[in-house]
């Protein structure tokens, strides 16, 4: 069996499952995400615990992965997912005008980027950037996005980056050796 695969899910209060078949649908307080699960792979609900099985052992791999998108689900529309991420640099600088997010970035315009349905942007100061939204996988991606509008750079770090992030800063060049 998978180490992941069997694992229970412990549905909180708040959160409704319903399992049709193949589609799992969660719906809690900060919204509503459907899957549709892999064939192989069957997903049932026993009181207030989801057990996600598998029908033969070739499925592993697949059984880890189902039974962590369906975590995340019932996490997401509970509790939510973020990330952070932060603004490095002279003059860079981010803000929210309306549901836009407005970046100055070193260029000689500024990038603005719209929300996404089901994405929630906070800009607490000019330095940094939150993320907020209950599927894991538009919260990541929206995130990556907004980074490789500016990636740090490994000499003065400037640039976007996660909050976790460490930039391996490389050292530049050195004037020339004296005899």
């Amino acid at each position: 069996m998978s180490r992941i695969g069997r694992m229970p899910i412990t549905v909180p209060a708040g959160v409704e499952v319903k399992i049709d078949g193949a589609n799992v649908t969660v719906k809690g307080k900060l919204g509503e995400l459907s899957h549709t699960v892999h064939p192989a792979i069957s997903v049932a609900m026993e009181g207030n615990v989801i057990h996600v099985t598998r029908s033969d052992d070739k499925d592993a791999a697949l059984h880890g992965l189902e039974r962590a998108l369906v975590a995340n689900m019932v996490h997401g529309v509970s509790t939510g997912f973020e990330k952070k991420l932060e603004v490095n640099g002279v003059g860079y600088r981010a803000q929210k005008d309306g549901t836009k997010l407005v970046m100055n970035l070193g260029y000689s315009h500024q990038v603005i980027m719209p929300e996404i349905p089901g994405i929630k942007i906070d800009v607490p100061d000019a330095n940094h950037i939150i993320i907020k939204g209950p599927d894991k996988q538009k919260v990541g991606q929206f995130a990556a996005e907004v980074r490789e509008k500016r990636p740090p750079e490994p000499y003065k770090g400037k640039g976007i980056k996660y909050a976790d992030e460490t930039i391996l800063r490389k050292e530049g060049k050195t004037g020339a050796k004296k005899k």
